[in-house]
């Protein structure tokens, strides 16, 4: 039998290999500003409709407590800015769906969207 434990181990490793994997093959910031030829992509990562978020429900009871009535549901997510050498649209918007899928997002349970300039 599998413990839970090494069976998120093991998934971590697998994402980390991923990420040393796109990170080899990426141009860092650094380089991108010394070049003037960045390209800022926004990646927005939410919960898959159906995915229970106790964050949302929290912000939501926060927020009638502080008297804003007629919030009747909160979804939160996240918003990963990225700064890439590519210049190509098409380019940076593939590479970036390609980092969601190997580490930004966890597909399983969250959807993202890649936002260009």
């Amino acid at each position: 039998m599998v413990s839970h434990a090494s069976t998120a181990s093991r998934h971590t490793l697998q994402r980390l290999d991923k990420f040393r994997e796109i990170r080899d093959m990426t141009v860092t910031s650094s380089e991108c500003v010394e070049n003037g030829n960045s390209m800022k992509v926004r990646a927005a990562i939410m919960l898959k409709t159906g995915v229970l978020d106790p964050q949302g429900e929290a912000i939501r009871h926060a927020l009638g407590t502080l008297g804003f009535e007629g919030v009747e549901g909160v979804r939160q997510g996240k918003i990963i800015e990225l700064d890439l050498a590519e210049t190509d649209a098409k380019k940076a918007e593939a590479e970036v769906q390609r980092m969601c899928e190997a580490l930004l997002a966890n597909t399983v349970i969250e959807s993202y969207e890649v936002e260009l300039p």
